[in-house]
């Protein structure tokens, strides 16, 4: 194979509320940790077992970064993709260590939330749009209005009346 592939899917749960970071240059960085169980049943006693996971993630995408700093909250539910970057430090005693963490870079990456406020599409959930970024129930990352589910899509304008922009069709696929 000439190439090679780093890429990370996961789907878990927020353990802290995320952090962010602004360095020198004026760019951001949001941090969190995230918890992914694997869940089984043990053959021979019937007994159910979890093992969790926990992983670093920073998000340098300025787009994602947002959108985690405000709708993400610790226990939230997210899909997030990434790569495993490896980097060296020394901690606060001298020594030099070394930690994996999931990097949503600059120019690439997805996230999706998967909770929404309320247990439903209501106020509070974010709409926007952009590359690379989703919502439980939103609309990121969808290329156009007839992509949408038809609950999703807006209620046609009333007839006869309203501003030019209230009797524009939202639904025309270009």
């Amino acid at each position: 194979m000439a190439g090679s592939v780093n890429k990370v899917i996961l789907v878990g749960n927020l353990g802290r509320d995320p952090e962010v970071r602004t360095f020198p240059s004026g760019d951001r960085v949001v941090s969190f940790s995230l918890a992914t169980t694997e869940s089984w049943r043990d053959k021979s006693t019937g007994e159910r077992k979890d093992r969790t996971e926990w992983h670093n993630v920073q998000i340098f995408n300025e787009a994602l970064g947002k959108i985690a700093e405000q709708y993400c909250r610790k226990g939230a539910k997210i899909y997030l993709e990434g790569q495993l970057q490896t980097r060296e430090y020394t901690d606060k005693d001298g020594n030099q260590r070394r930690v994996t963490e999931v990097v949503v870079p600059r120019f690439r990456g997805e996230m999706t939330l998967l909770d929404s406020k309320g247990g439903g599409r209501g106020e509070g959930d974010y709409e926007g749009g952009g590359y690379g970024q989703s919502s439980g129930g939103g609309s990121f990352g969808r290329s156009s209005p007839m992509e949408r589910a038809p609950a999703e899509r807006r209620p046609a304008p009333p007839a006869g009346g309203g501003r030019l922009s209230d009797q524009l069709d939202d639904d025309i696929p270009f």
